[in-house]
Formats: C-alpha cells, structure tokens, sequence
C-alpha cells in the first residue's frame, strides 16, 4: 500500500495531528472569544450536529434480531461502564504516587468512563466474522445508555460537580446530545429509503466535525502558558493504554470462553471489541461539556485521542488471530456435537 493510499485510508488520524499542529501554530483563531466563537460554534453548533448525524444514522429497525441476547448484552455494558471505570481508578490509585501528570491520568479516568463507540467495534466485528448484530446493538445501546452515565460517572471519580453545576451539565446535554439524537432517528423515518440508497458518509462527516472540536480543544491549551506536558508523562500514558486494551481483551475473551458461558465464538467475538473499545465521538463533545472552563481539558482530552487509534490499530492486528481462533473454535464444536455412529 502507498503512501497515499495509506494517508486516504488513515485521513482521521492524521487529520488530529494537522488540527493539533495547527492549533499549535496559531491559537488565537480557535481559542475563547476568538474569531471562531467556538463557546456558540463547538459547544452547541458543532455537537448537536454530531448527534443529530449519529441519529441519523444508527439503523435502529436492525437491532430488533439482537435484543433478545439479554445475557450477552448485560455482559458488554456491565464491563465496559461499571468494571472498566472502576478496574482504571483502582489502578490510577497506585500511579497517583508516580510522576506522571495528574491531567493525563485524570484522562485515563474519562476513558474508562467513556460508553463504546458506534462504528469501529461494529467494523472489526464484522472483519473477524463475529456476531454482527450483536456488536450493532450494543453499541448503539451503549451510545444511548453513555449519555445518561458517562456524565454520572465522570462526576463520581473526577468530582468535577465542584466547578460545573451538575444540573446545567443535563441541560446542556440533552439539548445538544438528546434533543439532536432523536429528531435524527424521527428524520431518519421519513427518508430512510433516500439513506439506503444514496448512503450519505455519516463517519466522515462526523469525523470532520470532530478533528473541529478537537482543534479548538488545543487552541485552548497552546493560548494557555501555564500548561506544560511533560513527554516522559506522554510516553508512558501510551504504554499504558496499549497494555490496558490487551489486558482488557485477554480478561473478555476468558470470561466469554469459560464452559458454560453461554457464548458461542461469534459472540466472544462481539464481546471482547464492544467491551474494550471507547467512543472517541461521544466522548470528546460530552468532555467539552462536563469540564466546560477547565484550562486542563486537553490534556484530561489526550488519552482519549490517544486511546482511539490504539483500539483501532490493536484491533486491525488481531483480526487474523481472532478470525482464526474463531474459525478452528466453531468446527471444534460442529465436531463435538455431531451424533455419533452406532457401532
């Protein structure tokens, strides 16, 4: 693959590291109270616009096959918004003695917290061959259920309720999340048959959207002088959120596989990329919101930004190992419960 293939194909990616560069180089223009009002035209404007697209585009009428598996949905969203959160303070305890900065492993916590992103769970999933339906469902649930806890859960371990008051935290994130969100599924209703056979780039919309909030994230950070990241503290937070992925996929795949887990493969295969993987679109606009005047909030932003290409790049590489497991899995149990032959 080319260069520019690669770059095509990896657009979003490096589209972060142009708006942070850019950020960096000037930013006044994307800064509070500069010439891109981002406090009108990111903090309403730009996420309901995200919402309104994710309601769009999220094919509820599909998830109906999916419902029923209420085992394996318990599973999902029980790790990923009461174990995962929980699992990383534990940890963040034992680093808190440590010398990384205390931004950035405030960040870690936000990860944790965050609910499981629509797309890239779904899109490995169905790479692997794995339960489909049961990605889709559970993560558009889990999109749906974040709005709701993620807020909850991000005021229970960072305490932010001190400087945001926790009501207005609601206001503004049902009339920029909620409100959004479902006037696009009504939408979605009436030209439904326009959407299936015109197929609008939700993603990449999205994603454009996106790399704006994250830019004036930055401008934000780099107007500030008083922010200073150290890269000893950077490079350990990569290692870190590498090492937590792994694990986290390991710890999923051996509680779907234990015997009488209920799990077929296909399902494992939904379970360890929906367990383990973080909304980067939800979680950004919801960051904006819930910690709305904090000078550190792009560096509470970074492992978040960081976490989301990690999931990506770690799921990538797993696929043929996970296909392969779940192929030799499947015929080792065809194998197993076929009849015997009377002797």
């Amino acid at each position: 693959m080319g260069l520019r293939d690669r770059v095509r194909k990896e657009w979003f990616i490096c589209g972060i590291v142009l708006v942070i560069v850019a950020a960096k180089w000037e930013p006044s223009i994307g800064q509070k109270g500069g010439p891109l009002l981002p406090e009108i035209t990111i903090t309403y404007i730009a996420v309901s616009a995200i919402f309104f697209n994710s309601g769009l585009s999220l094919k509820t009428e599909e998830l109906t096959s999916a419902l029923m598996h209420v085992k394996l949905h318990l599973f999902v969203q029980i790790f990923t918004l009461a174990f995962f959160p929980s699992a990383i303070w534990l940890f963040l305890k034992l680093l808190s003695i440590t010398s990384i900065n205390e931004w950035l492993l405030k960040g870690l916590q936000t990860v944790g917290c965050m609910p499981p992103p629509v797309s890239s769970a779904v899109i490995l999933t169905k790479a692997v061959g794995g339960n489909e339906a049961a990605a889709i469902f559970n993560s558009a649930f889990g999109s749906f259920l974040g709005i709701v806890i993620t807020p909850l859960l991000l005021l229970l371990f960072l305490g932010s309720s001190s400087s945001v008051p926790f009501t207005s935290i609601f206001s503004q994130l049902f009339m920029t999340v909620v409100v959004p969100l479902i006037i696009g599924q009504i939408v979605r209703r009436y030209i439904r048959d326009w959407l299936e056979r015109k197929k609008p780039p939700f993603g990449a919309v999205s994603s454009c959207v996106l790399l704006m909030i994250i830019y004036t994230t930055f401008c934000d950070t780099f107007s500030n002088p008083n922010i200073d990241l150290d890269k000893f503290s950077l490079i350990i937070i990569v290692f870190i959120i590498f090492s937590v992925q792994l694990s986290f996929m390991f710890l999923t795949f051996l509680f779907s596989t234990r015997k009488n887990s209920g799990f077929t493969p296909a399902d494992t295969v939904a379970i360890i990329f929906c367990s383990t993987h973080k909304s980067l679109t939800l979680g950004i606009p919801m960051l904006k919101i819930v910690f709305a005047g904090y000078e550190h909030l792009s560096l509470i932003s970074v492992p978040l930004l960081i976490y989301h290409p990690a999931q990506i790049l770690l799921g990538s590489v797993l696929v043929p190992t996970i296909k392969s497991w779940m192929i030799s899995r499947q015929k080792a149990l065809k194998l197993t419960n076929q009849p015997k032959a009377p002797v």
